[in-house]
C-alpha cells in the first residue's frame, strides 16, 4: 500500500514573491490545499520533510497527512509540484484534500513478473501493453505498485485485466478484456546470402 507521511504544515498569510522567498529560506515550502468543496487554504509545509518524501516515494500517488498547526490533520494527495527552472528545487506544492471513507480513482504502475514458459522454451517475445492501471479504492487501500504474473504464458497467450489478482478493496476501472501482456511468436530474421562474384582476371599484356 502507498505510504502515508505526516507532514508538518501551517496556515500562511504572507504573499508576494519576496515574502515567499523568505519563507523558503526559513525552511518552509509555500503550498495550497483544495478539494472536498471547501475553500482553498494557503499553507506552508516543512521543506526538508517534503523533499525527503519526494526522494523516497516509489509511486506517483503520494498520500500525506497534513498536520496543520491549529487546524488538525487533513488527508491529502500531492497533486502538483512546481520546481525552480534552474536548480530543480521545489518552490510550490498543490495538495488535494480527500476523505478516507470515500473512494478515489488513481493510476498505479503495473509491473510484469516472472519469465513466461513460452519465452523460456520457445523463444517467444513478451509484449507489455499496459504499464499503468486506473483503479478505484479507498485511500487507505491504495497500492503503490501492481503486479502481474506472466510465468504461465505460452506463445499466443494473452493476460487480461480480468486475469489479475488485485489487492483487497482495489477495483480496476478498465474493461476486463483489456490485454495487459501478450506473448508473440519469435521474430524471424531473414538472412540473405550474397554471392561474391570473382573479379575478372586481368588480361595479359601483349
Amino acid at each position: 500500500m502507498s505510504q502515508k507521511t505526516n507532514l508538518k504544515a501551517a496556515i500562511r498569510n504572507r504573499t508576494g514573491s519576496g515574502r515567499l522567498n523568505q519563507m523558503r529560506k526559513e525552511g518552509w515550502l509555500p503550498s495550497v490545499m483544495y478539494g472536498l468543496g471547501k475553500e482553498n487554504k494557503n499553507l506552508k509545509v516543512d521543506l526538508r520533510t517534503f523533499v525527503d518524501v519526494l526522494a523516497h516515494s516509489t509511486s506517483e500517488n503520494i498520500l500525506v497527512n497534513l498536520d496543520i498547526e491549529g487546524a488538525g490533520q487533513s488527508l491529502a494527495f500531492l497533486q502538483a509540484v512546481q520546481h525552480h527552472s534552474l536548480t530543480g528545487a521545489p518552490i510550490h506544492a498543490d495538495f488535494r484534500a480527500i476523505d478516507e471513507n470515500t473512494e478515489i480513482v488513481a493510476h498505479v504502475p503495473l509491473r510484469l513478473e516472472g519469465e513466461p514458459v513460452g519465452v523460456k522454451n520457445g523463444g517467444g517475445v513478451l509484449e507489455h501493453n499496459v504499464h499503468s492501471m486506473e483503479i478505484r479504492c479507498l485511500p487507505n487501500d491504495l497500492p503503490s505498485l501492481l503486479h502481474a504474473d506472466v510465468t504461465s504464458l505460452e506463445i499466443g497467450d494473452s493476460l487480461h485485466i480480468g486475469d489479475l489478482k488485485l489487492p483487497s478493496g482495489v477495483v480496476a476501472t478498465h474493461a476486463a478484456s483489456v490485454v495487459v501482456a501478450h506473448l508473440g511468436k519469435p521474430r524471424v530474421v531473414e538472412i540473405v546470402a550474397v554471392e561474391e562474384k570473382a573479379a575478372p582476371a586481368k588480361g595479359k599484356k601483349k
